[in-house]
């Protein structure tokens, strides 16, 4: 039985991990509160904002928690021209349509990845990655402890804007109803363009915080994909705030069934939570919406 120490830290880390998780779900949990659009390429949207993180430190030496923003804009960028060439010619169509075009931009861009920087493991090499943060008895990775703060701080930043400005404002008369919205002179389309990069940056930036933490593939996205839907499964569809709980919540359940079972079954014990959360719970911890 591992002692008392051992359990603290280890819980303190998977609190600290699931604010992270968190973020690379906010987009999910978005896209399916506002667009109704279950996005399958989310996990390798998350390993694309972490190769753009890697590639940033190695050939401009820009520090990635330093250009997290710059990350998420070129992952918003390269979002749009999808969301208008596959995802909004299916508006209106039902949501079988897009989810499984995504699934095909899930497949193409796992290939692209493996053929532009093959098959190897890689992660965000930074000095801060593997350094031991002591806060009294407690030991946690530093990069714990930088990527919770982070990941909170844009959490905040995204509820900010949509509950604060005139996109966030069309973007829940959207979510509510977009045709009474479209009826009312908001742009839909605009506004859910605009959405899936919103997603897409919040994955993009979270992928750089998992890649500077974990080592990633070009098949990594899968298993990053099925940690957010639990997250967005357990926080509430589109429930911004939600969401930063319930990764947390996961987080702490990942690293006690780690502690308890040993660190290979950390994501069974997390899908495991999904499926449950799933079966007695689908609305989540505090109910369903863009708020």
């Amino acid at each position: 039985m591992p002692n008392l120490e051992v359990i603290v830290n280890s819980l303190v880390s998977g609190f600290l991990l699931g604010g992270i998780l968190a973020l690379t779900a906010l987009g999910l949990s978005i896209a399916l509160g506002v667009m109704r659009l279950v996005n399958l390429a989310h996990g390798e949207l998350l390993v694309g904002g972490a190769y753009i993180g890697f590639f940033l430190l190695r050939y401009t030496g820009i520090d990635p928690i330093m250009g997290l923003l710059l990350v998420g804009a070129a992952m918003a960028v390269l979002a749009l021209p999808v969301q208008r060439l596959l995802i909004a010619p299916l508006a209106g169509k039902g949501m079988e349509a897009p989810m499984i075009t995504m699934f095909g931009v899930s497949v193409i861009l796992q290939n692209l990845f493996l053929l532009c920087f093959s098959a190897d493991t890689r992660a965000i090499d930074t000095p801060y990655a593997a350094r031991a943060l002591h806060i009294g008895p407690i030991t946690v990775a530093e990069i714990y402890v930088i990527g919770f703060c982070v990941s909170v701080l844009l959490v905040v930043l995204v509820y900010l804007l949509i509950s604060r400005t005139a996109f966030g404002r069309d973007l829940r008369a959207s979510s509510a109803d977009a045709g009474a919205a479209a009826a009312m002179g908001v742009d839909v389309r605009r506004v859910h363009a605009f959405t899936f990069a919103l997603g897409a940056a919040c994955a993009a930036m979270g992928g750089v915080l998992l890649g500077t933490a974990f080592s990633f593939t070009p098949s990594s996205g899968g298993t990053y994909l099925l940690i957010s839907f639990a997250v967005v499964v357990l926080g509430g569809i589109g429930n911004i705030f939600g969401t930063l709980v319930a990764g947390m919540v996961l987080g702490v359940v990942q690293s006690t069934g780690a502690v308890v079972l040993g660190d290979g079954y950390r994501d069974l014990v997390g899908l495991v939570l999904f499926l449950l959360a799933l079966a007695l719970r689908p609305q989540g911890l505090s109910g369903r919406g863009v708020r």
